[in-house]
């Protein structure tokens, strides 16, 4: 492209969306910015347009209307719907994985199917599109039982069942009730893998592909991954406990094959594949794939890349991926998120928040906006997840440290948040090639070391537990919790 500067629309509304305009904004090519449809945030940095994410014939009117250079598309919405192809279509440059590639994400039954077609690891499973036959299924396996909807299910098509009588309910709903619509017209029943969980982004050019660094999301709202699912309640990265050896055994195990495998079926995957992995007993296991950004994993990852993201995006966009240099800040990043009270139920918005400037005052203190809006001059609350207070530090001990800092400086009526992001990743060792956790609460954040607790592998073997450090196989859609659509 010529060396000008370019008018950009990103597509959403969340903290992921808000971390990536404020990236975007800091490249010297950076012209006007759009958001569409954005939140209180976004409108500090761009301008927000009330067109919905989903509204695909109304964001091209908009492109063309206004000679948009470059369109992001972020969220899964208008991902599934195929904006990327309808733009291309009309040669209007965009960036993002057309609707065939995103299937990996909104088809939990393709995806199974391609990992098993390929020999990608993951928990053994199967479909069925019969009622009967389903419940026949879960009648003879082990519990727990993870059950899919197949389709995207507003975040709730994932029931991880306890009991016969659960699972029974759970496919009886989906199934019979349709509760989920056509989405239930096919479950993906598959077994229950325990283990750490983190995640994996890969920036995908179709042929090239670059690795980002390692992160850690905590899915349930409560402490010691108590309570429902949410669409994530922090994160942390890189991880400390995920080592050069891992990295490269993930890389060979599932993001090579995985791009390789999509080229082979025809299919080039442009843009970010995010697979969720759980790290079992017999190696990384692939959860779910996702074919955008994580929220909040975004979060860290603006804070931590140390290079221009819009020449990123164009060299994607370009397949100049391999000849593009991607430089990390050696250091530590941590997002935490306040939520309104109720969250992931039932919530009330319209709540005044108060100490956003107090807290930025800190050091290296961000905050992103997600379910946030303006009105009469006051910044009120206008989702579940309300805020995002990102932080680095030079370990993350110390990231978190300032977050949580920053994070007493906020208030809004029903504010909640975890207490305890990071504590247990701090607490992960690697000894022999196995995962090792040592997952004992502690009430400081200053007390967890990084080492055992006699710092010999050998003498502490025995005292390190196998176990889930991010409540086991916790898969969550944020559509839910994120407004303006």
């Amino acid at each position: 492209m010529e060396n000008k500067r370019l008018k950009i629309l990103i597509i959403g509304s969340g903290g992921r969306e808000h971390a990536i305009g404020w990236k975007i904004k800091q490249s010297p090519r950076c012209g006007e910015l759009f958001f569409v449809p954005g939140n209180a945030g976004t409108s500090q940095i761009g301008t927000n347009i009330p067109i919905k994410a989903i509204d695909i014939k109304g964001i091209l009117e908009f492109v063309k209307k206004e000679k948009i250079d470059l369109t992001l598309a972020i969220p899964d919405d208008p991902l599934a719907l195929g904006i990327v192809d309808e733009f291309k279509k009309e040669n209007l440059r965009i960036w993002g994985p057309t609707k065939r590639a995103a299937e990996l994400e909104w088809s939990k039954a393709f995806s199974k199917r391609f990992m098993e077609g390929h020999k990608l690891p993951t928990a053994k499973f199967e479909t069925f599109r019969d009622f009967t036959e389903a419940k026949k299924y879960v009648e003879y396996h082990s519990l727990p039982i993870v059950i899919k909807a197949d389709g995207l299910a507003f975040g709730k098509g994932v029931i991880i069942a306890q009991t016969l009588s659960e699972a029974n309910e759970a496919l009886e709903n989906i199934m019979v009730k349709k509760i989920f619509g056509d989405s239930g017209n096919e479950v993906v029943i598959e077994e229950f893998l325990v283990g750490p969980e983190i995640s994996i982004h890969a920036l995908s050019d179709g042929e090239n592909y670059k690795i980002f660094p390692t992160s850690q999301d905590h899915k349930r709202i409560w402490e010691n991954d108590t309570g429902p699912n949410t669409g994530g309640m922090g994160v942390i990265g890189p991880l400390p406990f995920v080592n050069k050896e891992m990295m490269k055994e993930i890389e060979k195990e599932i993001i090579a094959p995985t791009l390789k495998a999509m080229r082979d079926d025809g299919i080039l995957f442009e843009g970010i594949l995010y697979p969720s992995l759980m790290l079992t007993k017999d190696g990384p296991k692939i959860i779910e794939f996702n074919a955008r950004f994580g929220d909040p994993e975004a979060q860290v990852y603006m804070r931590l890349l140390d290079t221009d993201l819009l020449e990123i995006i164009n060299s994607c966009i370009d397949k100049k991926l391999n000849e593009q240099e991607i430089k990390w800040k050696n250091l530590s990043a941590c997002n935490i998120a306040l939520a309104s009270g109720g969250y992931p139920g039932n919530y009330e918005k319209e709540k005044v928040i108060s100490g956003i400037s107090g807290a930025e005052k800190l050091e290296n203190i961000i905050v992103f906006h997600a379910g946030t809006n303006l009105e009469d001059g006051k910044l009120l609350t206008n989702g579940g997840r309300v805020l995002g207070i990102s932080a680095t530090g030079k370990n993350l001990e110390e990231a978190l440290e300032k977050a949580y800092e920053a994070v007493s400086k906020i208030s809004f009526e029903g504010m909640q948040y975890r207490k305890d992001i990071g504590k247990k990743a701090l607490a992960i060792h690697i000894y022999f090639g196995k995962i090792k956790t040592n997952c004992k609460a502690m009430d400081d954040i200053d007390e967890i070391s990084g080492t055992p607790p006699n710092g010999d592998p050998e003498e502490d073997e025995e005292n390190l537990l196998i176990s889930t450090c991010d409540g086991g196989q916790d898969v969550y859609d944020d559509r839910e919790d994120r407004e303006g659509k």
